[in-house]
């Protein structure tokens, strides 16, 4: 892999999202020598997928050159690779370019699209976890407007103007509410063959609410938002088959779509070679102490929303969001100085900075510790938190631009199907 020998300590990274990139900056410049492996070369902001998605965004405003990251730091170093095994006794990965040996390896390979077995689902919806993947919905939605615009049959056409998507988290209901502005919006100047009315939007959750991880206060308000900007909303209700055009799912409710995105759940993406044991079957995480260590390693690490850390306040491990992976970042970092150094470490503890949704124009929610609150100053924060959050000065100019011309004119400029997706 061409990586210089150093007498320093190495440390291995998997994965360059929050947690993985967080570390490394804590690391910079320290006696330590940094080895970050990615099967991509940008670091992707995820809670701006789905405006990617929707056409709101191109995709280089959300995404980040891992190289451009660790530019500076003269003890660090990427290698575009793919991990594909680790072998723990001998202190050594497998990538599909070569093995490397490690002194301290941290594992943030993140989640994966969970589907819950159901294969024909799988193979025939649209899942979002990665830029590529909302290149595709973005082309087939557009591809699907200019598809009902020659349509034959009135069935034919419903058919490509109606999105399902299912699971409604914050994922769920910010792509709903994207393609609710779509519809609102757009549709009626781009498309005036088209009516705006034949196409339908419904938002399809498993549990008695959208937003389960929210307040009911969120929940409650988010629901009226969507609908007020037309989404049908569908509680208590998943889906048992999708075979590309027909959904089925648990209730009475059965209908036709081109268009089926998946965002109903995640599961770990681990790495072959540790011990069966260190991992939590349903969840496909990592077992962590509070130091981050995998259970039975004394020099392998697991941070982010592949390492499962149980405790009191959190029973079932933290939430799999950017907050915990950047903290525990952050912390292993120092840890790792503290180990190399022979002193103790300090254990984990999560500090709940609070969670938001955006719905659209002048539509979120918010909810702190203390406060619990929707609409426009809702939305204002969330803008600005998720503005500072993206890495690069670059990306928050552009970011901003965007979001100020699409407010003033009611427009998503990013409407192009540069790469045409076939299914």
């Amino acid at each position: 892999m061409n990586i210089p020998e150093s007498k320093l300590p190495r440390v291995v990274i998997i994965g360059g999202g929050f947690a993985g990139i967080n570390l490394a900056k804590t690391l910079a410049n320290k006696n330590i020598q940094v080895v970050l492996i990615d099967k991509h070369n940008y670091h992707t902001f995820q809670p701006l997928l789905y405006q990617v998605s929707s056409s709101g965004l191109e995709p280089d405003s959300i995404a980040y050159p891992l190289r451009k990251i660790i530019k500076k730091h003269k003890t660090s170093f990427f290698r575009l690779a793919e991990v594909q095994h680790i072998s723990p006794e001998k202190n050594e990965i497998r990538t599909s370019i070569g093995t490397i040996s490690y002194d301290y390896l941290v594992i943030a390979t993140g989640t994966k699209t969970n589907f819950f077995g159901n294969k024909m689902v799988e193979s025939n919806s649209m899942p979002m976890k990665t830029v590529p993947q909302a290149l595709n919905i973005r082309s087939l939605i557009l591809q699907n407007f200019e598809k009902a615009a020659i349509a034959d049959t009135e069935k034919e056409r419903d058919a490509f103007l109606n999105f399902v998507i299912v699971g409604g988290g914050p994922t769920g209901v910010e792509l709903a509410g994207a393609i609710a502005e779509l519809k609102n919006h757009i549709l009626p100047r781009d498309y005036r063959d088209l009516d705006p009315s034949d196409m339908t939007i419904h938002l399809l959750e498993g549990n008695s609410r959208v937003l389960p991880p929210m307040s009911e206060h969120a929940s409650k308000k988010a629901e009226e938002f969507l609908k007020d900007l037309g989404v049908k909303v569908h509680c208590n209700t998943y889906v048992q088959d999708y075979d590309g055009l027909n959904v089925k799912t648990n209730s009475d409710l059965e209908m036709q779509s081109q268009t089926l995105i998946w965002a109903a759940g995640v599961t770990g993406a681990p790495v072959d070679g540790l011990k069966a044991e260190t991992l939590v079957d349903k969840a496909n995480r990592y077992r962590v102490n509070v130091y981050n260590q995998v259970e039975g390693y004394h020099n392998i690490f697991a941070i982010g929303d592949i390492a499962l850390m149980t405790t009191d306040e959190y029973p079932s491990g933290h939430p799999q969001v950017a907050q915990p992976a950047i903290q525990q970042g952050n912390l292993l970092g120092k840890n790792l100085l503290k180990l190399i150094n022979n002193k103790p470490m300090k254990a984990f503890s999560y500090h709940d900075k609070g969670s938001m949704a955006t719905i659209g124009r002048n539509k979120a929610v918010v909810d702190l510790k203390r406060y619990k609150f929707a609409g426009f100053f809702a939305w204002f924060v969330w803008m600005f938190v998720h503005l500072m959050a993206l890495v690069g000065f670059r990306n928050r100019v552009v970011v901003l631009f965007n979001w100020t011309y699409n407010y003033i004119n009611f427009d998503k400029a990013a409407r192009l199907i540069i790469r045409p997706f076939k299914k």
